[in-house]
C-alpha cells in the first residue's frame, strides 16, 4: 500500500514477492467488500439515509484505497507518483470517515441533536481537506521511485519516514483515541437507558435489541487498532533501526492493513438493513422453495422489524 511505505532493506527478491502477494490478495478481498457496500447504495432506495451515506462515503475511499495498493509497483515515475499519493490520500479519507460516524452517532444519540444531515458538506470539507494536506505535506522533499519493493516507496532517509509517520500514523491514532473515546460514551448512555427502562417496565427484553448493535459499536474502534497495529510496529522500528527490516512483521503490517476496507464493509455496512434489503429482492427473484435455504432468508427473519445499527438513527427520520 502507498501508506505502508516499505522499503526493500534487507529482504530479499523472495521476500518482497510474498509481500506483493499478501498485498494483492487482501486488497483484493477489500475492494470486492467495499465495492459490495457502494453497489447496495446506489441499487437500493431504502438505505439512502444520512447514516448509511457516510457508509457510503467510507466504503468509496477504502474501495480506491484497495484499488491503489492493487496496482502496485508501477515502474514509471508518473504512475509511481500517482499510486503512491493516491493511495495515501484515500487511506486517509477511509478512517476519517470513521470519525464521521462516530460524530454523528454521539451527537444524536448523548447530545440529543438533529442537526448533523446539514453538517454533510462541512464532513466532506473535514475529510477531503485533512487527506489532502497530509498528502502534500507527505509530498514535500520527497522523491518517489521505483525501489524494488512492493510499492512505489518513498526516500529510505530517517526524515522521510518521520514525515510519513507524522501525515498518517499520528492521524490516524488520533481517530482511533477519537472513536473509542465516542463510542464508549454512547454505549454508555445507551446502557443506563436501556437499564432504566427495563426498570420501568415488566417486559425486560424491550431493550434487548439494541444491546446487539451496542456490542457491534463497541467493535468499530478495534477495526483501525486491529489493521494498524502492525504497521505502526513496523514503521516505529523502521525509524528506529533503518535497513533492518523484520519480514514477519512487515507481513502482518501489509496484510492487515490492506485488509481494512473488508473489516469496514463487514461492519460498517453488512447490517440487518443491507441483509433485509437483499432479502427483499431475492422473495422477488427467488422460487419459494429456494428462499428456503438461502441465508439472507433467516436473516430477514431473525431482524424483521429490528432497525439496522447505523440507519436506525432518529437522524434520518426527523422532519
Amino acid at each position: 500500500m502507498g501508506t505502508v511505505a516499505l522499503s526493500s532493506g534487507n529482504l530479499t527478491a523472495s521476500d518482497r514477492q510474498i509481500l506483493r502477494t499478501v498485498n494483492a490478495g487482501a486488497s483484493s478481498l477489500s475492494f470486492l467488500g467495499s465495492s459490495f457496500i457502494v453497489l447496495c447504495y446506489l441499487l437500493f432506495r431504502d438505505l439512502r439515509k444520512f447514516s448509511f451515506k457516510l457508509v457510503f462515503y467510507l466504503a468509496i475511499s477504502d474501495m480506491l484505497c484497495s484499488f491503489f495498493s492493487i496496482v502496485g509497483d508501477p515502474s514509471t515515475g508518473f504512475f509511481c507518483y500517482a499510486q503512491g499519493y493516491s493511495t495515501h490520500f484515500f487511506c486517509i479519507a477511509s478512517f476519517l470517515w470513521t470519525t464521521t460516524i462516530a460524530f454523528t452517532l454521539h451527537r444524536t444519540v448523548v447530545r440529543h441533536k438533529t442537526d448533523v444531515e446539514d453538517m454533510e458538506a462541512m464532513f466532506h470539507l473535514y475529510v477531503w481537506g485533512t487527506s489532502l494536506v497530509m498528502t502534500v505535506i507527505r509530498s514535500m522533499g520527497n522523491d518517489h521511485r521505483h525501489l524494488g519493493g512492493a510499492w512505489c516507496s518513498s526516500q529510505t532517509g530517517r526524515s522521510k519516514k518521520a514525515y510519513h509517520f507524522i501525515t498518517f500514523y499520528v492521524p490516524l491514532w488520533g481517530a482511533i483515541l477519537y472513536n473509542g473515546f465516542t463510542y464508549f460514551q454512547v454505549i454508555r448512555m445507551l446502557n443506563n437507558a436501556t437499564r432504566m427502562a427495563e426498570g420501568m417496565s415488566d417486559r425486560a427484553s424491550d431493550g434487548r435489541p439494541d444491546m446487539k448493535a451496542l456490542n457491534r459499536w463497541g467493535y468499530y474502534p478495534l477495526i483501525l487498532i486491529g489493521s494498524w497495529t502492525f504497521g505502526t510496529l513496523n514503521v516505529i522500528h523502521d525509524l528506529i533501526e533503518p535497513g533492518h527490516k523484520i519480514f514477519w512483521l512487515s507481513v502482518l503490517h501489509v496484510g492487515t492493513a490492506a485488509l481494512m476496507g473488508l473489516f469496514n464493509s463487514i461492519a460498517y455496512g453488512l447490517n440487518s438493513s443491507v441483509r433485509r434489503a437483499i432479502s427483499e429482492r431475492l422473495d422477488l427473484f427467488c422460487p419459494e422453495r429456494l428462499q428456503r435455504w438461502l441465508p439472507a432468508n433467516s436473516a430477514k427473519s431473525r431482524s424483521t422489524g429490528q432497525e439496522s445499527e447505523l440507519v436506525s438513527l432518529k437522524v434520518q427520520d426527523e422532519h
